[in-house]
């Protein structure tokens, strides 16, 4: 069992950490900017559902993904050169958490809740949050949105309205972090789809080195400009 923690109790550290299953390490606190930020720069971060209190999750072994080592297929190289599409940055952050929000496949219920939205999008505006996103024939049509502290970005949430939508946006992503410096891209759960892109998992004490690392250098937080990713060339 997990359990309630007081407000102003530190995150215990990750080898401290209960082991539960999936990484679950505690119920409770708030969803303060600076309660989220101090758990991203220890490997922690928050995923619940209406109605449960806020769970705080680390888990053993991580999803990652090195920027440099995004995969892109034959198919996938073709759409980048040939498809019209713009790549964003910041320009609709709450209208892409929303669309992360919605129903998939029938499935209804979403762990980005109204609080969430609310905590991110201040985090948006103090600079940490970001927002990637494809726009096609002036209409959003993917993109993801996640935290960028120091020298690793954390991913949240992506969503595609049409095909390979997401994708664009996250190669367009990784090229960019890639030349910004960063060190990787916490997917934080293992999927397929992640995992056809080049994600792998790595044991929760290698991540939070690479986090702790991460956390002392890097980019300064603030928004990003629209236009700071630039179109994929052919290589």
């Amino acid at each position: 069992m997990i359990p309630w923690l007081d407000i102003d109790t530190p995150f215990p550290s990750v080898e401290q950490a209960l082991r539960e299953p999936d990484g679950l390490l505690a119920a409770g606190f708030d969803l303060s900017p600076a309660r989220i930020l101090d758990a991203y720069r220890h490997g922690i971060f928050p995923w619940f559902s209406e109605g449960q209190p806020v769970l705080w999750w680390s888990p053993d072994p991580r999803m990652v993904l090195l920027p440099a080592d995004v995969h892109i297929t034959r198919s996938m190289a073709k759409v980048l050169r040939n498809r019209p599409y713009e790549v964003r940055c910041d320009t609709a952050f709450e209208t892409v958490m929303r669309a992360c929000a919605e129903p998939r496949d029938g499935v209804a219920g979403t762990w980005i809740s109204e609080d969430m939205i609310s905590a991110y999008c201040a985090l948006h505006a103090q600079g940490y949050a970001h927002s990637v996103e494809t726009w096609v024939d002036g209409q959003l049509a993917g993109g993801l949105y996640g935290m960028a502290i120091g020298r690793i970005f954390y991913g949240e949430s992506m969503f595609s309205r049409v095909r390979d939508g997401s994708k664009i946006a996250l190669i367009h992503l990784a090229r960019y972090l890639e030349s910004q410096g960063f060190a990787l891209i916490d997917c934080q759960m293992n999927t397929s789809h992640l995992g056809s892109m080049g994600g792998h998992e790595i044991p929760r004490r290698e991540f939070c080195r690479i986090v702790s690392a991460g956390n002392r250098s890097g980019m300064p937080p603030g928004r990003w400009p629209a236009d700071c990713i630039p179109p994929f060339f052919r290589h």
